[in-house]
């Protein structure tokens, strides 16, 4: 083992340590005991780069945080359709274009199925309208053919709806981005 030692009388010194960190939200970040954590995470937050941080208003966590996204899971054991995201389009006229990916489990027969669907949503900041027909890539397990995932529209959201197969457990996971433009 080596020790370092250094002649503070001599050469640079070291550098201190910062006292506060500022982030994107505008809440700054502390060090406590000169230790300061960054963690990761995600937003709804609509950002240009579709990153920011945030100081967790004035402790020591910087989280940096993947904006324009959505992550969700359920479980179903029911052909019904059910919303896995219910995204509110705000009042701002615009368009989102949404990438969803979803994963689908079926526990009950082990076998699984993917989708990936691309889509734009037009909303007026009071209406949702859906443009086209999203595009939908299906990977599936011949036996699990009944699970479905779309992208649809009701009121002024955009909705990610699953449907599972009667009497099968499934669990369901999205993890889906957008883009706005007003």
């Amino acid at each position: 083992m080596s020790q370092v030692t250094k002649n503070l009388a001599s050469g640079p010194v070291p550098p201190s340590v910062a006292t506060r960190y500022n982030t994107d939200t505008n809440s700054p970040s502390v060090p406590l005991l000169s230790v300061e954590n960054i963690i990761g995470g995600t937003s709804l937050v609509n950002t240009d780069a579709g990153i920011r941080t945030d100081g967790s208003s004035g402790s020591n966590i910087i989280t940096v945080q993947l904006t324009n996204r959505t992550n969700n899971s359920l479980s179903t054991n029911s052909a019904t359709p059910v919303a896995i995201t219910t995204f509110d389009l705000g009042s701002t006229p615009g368009v989102y274009t949404f990438d969803i990916e979803i994963a689908s489990f079926n526990i009950t027969d082990t076998l699984g199925a993917g989708y990936s669907i691309f889509g734009s949503v037009r909303t007026t900041g009071a209406a949702a309208v859906l443009i086209g027909t999203p595009d939908k890539i299906s990977n599936e397990e011949p036996l699990n053919t009944a699970c479905d995932a779309t992208l649809t529209v009701s009121g002024n959201n955009a909705i990610i709806q699953v449907t599972g197969i009667a009497g099968k457990n499934i669990d369901w996971r999205s993890v889906s981005t957008f883009v706005f433009v007003s």
